[in-house]
């Protein structure tokens, strides 16, 4: 009999792993990204304070594109990166999430990295 393999749980310890090693501060945040599948959403958070100091999605009033593709993704990163900015944070540590690199995750952090944001 062939096992199931549980992906929610799956990506919920490579989570988990990743947590353990990396954190943000005020000075460097955390960029953390969740998917999706109609949308994408990340997050600019202090781990030593608990606070989220910036965000961005596609469920934004003023975003136009399609949150569920590449092109949306870059959209919200170079969003992210713009309210980074304005907060006066340039150098940031990027979460995935679990996540593979690939397709939005990696469109979110070029599209980061296009608007000023250094990892």
């Amino acid at each position: 009999m062939v096992k199931q393999i549980n992906r929610k749980a799956s990506r919920a310890k490579r989570q988990r792993r990743v947590r353990a090693k990396i954190s943000g501060t005020a000075a460097r945040p955390r960029l953390n990204v969740f998917r999706s599948a109609k949308h994408i959403y990340a997050q600019l958070i202090d781990d030593d304070a608990r606070v989220t100091l910036a965000s961005a999605s596609s469920l934004e009033k003023d975003f136009s594109a399609n949150g569920g593709n590449c092109d949306g993704a870059f959209e919200v990163g170079k969003a992210i990166a713009e309210k980074a900015k304005d907060k006066g944070i340039t150098t940031v540590v990027f979460d995935r999430a679990g996540y593979l690199y690939h397709g939005r995750v990696a469109k979110l952090a070029d599209g980061a990295r296009e608007g000023g944001l250094q990892f």
